[in-house]
């Protein structure tokens, strides 16, 4: 008797436990990676921007100060890489597909003011 509850427990937990593995994989899967230009100039900038990308159904976000490249890993079910852009415009960052508006721009720190284009 206690052998088949044993079984039947095991057996349980393998089916529960092979599920959620499925679906981490799907989750995975729908992943995707963009990489477009955020300008910016300083380490303050770095964080900022980053901070700003990392909006729900973003995974992570990386910026690069010397190349000005920002590349994202999101899942496009979640969000869309117009409202990244719209995200990070916000915190007075000017972008290849949006720009900042001039009073944010304006308000950031003298270190972070970059040429705008």
């Amino acid at each position: 008797m206690i052998t088949k509850a044993l079984i039947f427990i095991t057996a349980i937990m393998f089916w529960f436990v092979q599920g959620f593995s499925v679906q981490t994989t799907q989750d995975q899967s729908q992943n995707k990676s963009a990489e477009f230009k955020v300008y910016g100039e300083c380490g303050m900038c770095k964080t900022r921007i980053e901070n700003a990308a990392k909006i729900e159904g973003v995974k992570s976000a990386t910026w690069d100060k010397e190349t000005q490249m920002l590349k994202i890993d999101f899942n496009p079910s979640t969000v869309k890489l117009t409202d990244i852009h719209k995200s990070i415009v916000k915190v007075g960052h000017d972008t290849d597909k949006e720009k900042a508006q001039d009073e944010i721009y304006k308000k950031l720190p003298a270190c972070c003011k970059y040429e705008r284009p």
